[in-house]
């Protein structure tokens, strides 16, 4: 419930604390006092959008404070998911810089404007005129009765399995989608999942085809130079092989001799060794050599396959071909699988389809069972608001497909005449009409869902005498169950409340300022005989308020 509110430097209002009290709080004033301006002050606690045009002294900062006790609500799991501290006792503040900027706190904490609405939503509810258009919201009606049945589990069932219903779907018309695009793409991909199997690709083929064709293309160059090198090697009038020997054998005659020197004639005979093995390769390579034109036109022929293959894909190895090869394959055996992948996803639509069924049949009991409840109890308030012909009834169809709040499509029948046609809310209903059945289910609600906090901002609009201290009454009475605060020019009104606040303006100096006050047992009888009577009080008007408030 709302506790505390504290208004600084915003419209009319320099400052002000206002504190409320539990159950019914009337708060009055002439018209133009100021009463607007602390409810336009708590629409900013609400999070409400700020405006400059507010700020009173355009040199400071605006600030609304509101404290709420929250003990019964079970917000905790909201102030955890948000990282916001929680207590009980929680303090909303609003700051509107002069710059135009605002900033938003939660036990001093900041915060988006997001959760300032989704905190206040549970918290409080300003009803004003414009309001009573949401009689003929279809979603408002279903979420009247949804609050009456109390059905939070059995909604938020339904709407588990909706989404996952929802969820598979999605993933079938994505899977058909995909399916008809690459459906499409099938007889290409064909093509080249067949040009590139029937390439017979290796892994690191090019890097030896091309060492191969550098080969095949120098053969004779080749051949000539190992011919060369044997020849210098063994034969000829001095050769190396010869001269290396005569040195390896001067060395040997000496090595005993010389310091080193065996270590020196063991390596010549190393190197004499290591010679002659590579003169016999030479000679034997370059028997072996010989030019293949065949096998060279394969070569230019396999890597003239290989090129084009690379510039199509445009890739540089061919490992990458082979890869692309590879989820060319892969693509067309899911294209292959697409039957069997929507017979998995059919199953378990179908699966999802019959809880889905189940819980909007769970849902939808759960709402018809407060069907004449909600509706003999708008009926029977109604009757007391001075509309004894008035007739109300929950009209329910169920919806041809599935919605996130369950096949249920609500609407609200009403006539304030005897014998008169049922029908839509705003067709039928007048203004005032329309205020008192809203009343009625504002009634209904704080039994059955526990508001936090109502405000009544001038709902009595249009109503007087008898049917005003009716109103009053269930005012009151709501107030055994929640914290109701109304505004109201009516004295029928006023007498019912527990605590009375007063809101006037006066001029000083400079500019006009509002001031909020709460009255006494006396003042509060002065009040409401003004309400009565006017500016002037009369002993008739004095007795009549006292008479009104016992």
């Amino acid at each position: 419930m709302l506790f505390h509110l504290s208004i600084s430097n915003y419209a009319l209002i320099d400052s002000a604390e206002i504190e409320f009290d539990r159950g019914f709080t009337v708060i009055t004033g002439e018209t133009g006092a100021g009463k607007s301006i602390m409810l336009g002050a708590l629409a900013l606690i609400l999070g409400q959008r700020a405006d400059t045009s507010v700020i009173r002294d355009k040199e400071r900062k605006c600030v609304v404070e509101a404290g709420f006790d929250i003990a019964d609500y079970g917000l905790e799991e909201l102030f955890k998911t948000e990282d916001v501290d929680f207590d009980t006792k929680t303090y909303i503040r609003r700051e509107i810089l002069p710059e135009g900027k605002s900033r938003a706190f939660v036990n001093d904490i900041p915060v988006t404007l997001q959760f300032l609405k989704n905190l206040c939503e549970r918290l409080i509810d300003i009803h004003s005129q414009h309001q009573n258009l949401l009689l003929g919201d279809f979603k408002f009606q279903l979420a009247v009765v949804d609050n009456v049945a109390a059905n939070e589990a059995e909604r938020a069932a339904y709407r588990q399995e909706y989404h996952n219903y929802r969820h598979l779907q999605k993933e079938r018309d994505k899977l058909i989608k995909l399916n008809e695009k690459q459906s499409s793409d099938r007889d290409y991909w064909d093509f080249q999942v067949q040009q590139l199997s029937e390439a017979r690709l290796v892994d690191r083929e090019q890097e030896e085809l091309e060492k191969e064709l550098e080969q095949l293309i120098h053969i004779e160059e080749i051949r000539s130079a190992l011919t060369l090198a044997d020849g210098l090697l063994s034969s000829g009038e001095s050769p190396v092989n010869d001269r290396l020997y005569m040195v390896q054998t001067e060395i040997e005659k000496i090595e005993s001799w010389l310091t080193g020197g065996r270590e020196l004639a063991e390596r010549l005979r190393s190197v004499l060794i290591e010679l002659r093995d590579i003169t016999s390769g030479l000679s034997r390579i370059a028997a072996d050599l010989e030019f293949d034109p065949q096998r060279l036109s394969f070569v230019r022929d396999r890597l003239d396959l290989i090129y084009s293959l690379q510039q199509k894909h445009k890739v540089g190895s061919v490992g990458e071909l082979i890869a692309i090869l590879n989820e060319l394959q892969d693509k067309l055996n899911a294209l292959d699988a697409f039957d069997e992948e929507i017979e998995k996803l059919d199953y378990k639509i179908a699966e999802s389809k019959s809880r889905l069924d189940k819980a909007a049949d769970v849902l939808a009991q759960s709402r018809r069972g407060v069907f004449e409840t909600l509706e003999k109890h708008i009926v029977s308030n109604l009757a007391e608001l001075g509309m004894p012909n008035a007739r109300f009834l929950v009209d329910c169809r169920e919806a041809d497909d599935y919605r996130e709040d369950g096949r249920d499509v609500i609407q609200f029948l009403f006539s304030a005449n005897k014998n008169g046609e049922l029908c839509e809310i705003p067709k039928v209903a007048s203004g005032g009409e329309m205020s008192r059945l809203m009343l009625c289910i504002k009634a209904l609600l704080s039994t059955a869902k526990g508001l936090a906090t109502i405000i009544f901002d001038e709902i009595d609009t249009g109503v007087s005498g008898e049917i005003a201290d009716r109103m009053g009454r269930i005012m009151k009475e709501m107030g055994r169950n929640i914290q109701v605060i109304s505004i109201t020019h009516l004295p029928q009104i006023a007498a019912k409340g527990i605590s009375h606040l007063k809101v006037s303006k006066r001029d000083t100096d400079k500019l006009t300022v509002s001031e909020i006050k709460k009255l006494n047992s006396e003042e509060r009888v002065l009040e409401i005989a003004g309400m009565l009577s006017g500016s002037e009080l009369s002993e008739a008007a004095l007795i009549n308020a006292r008479d009104l408030m016992s």
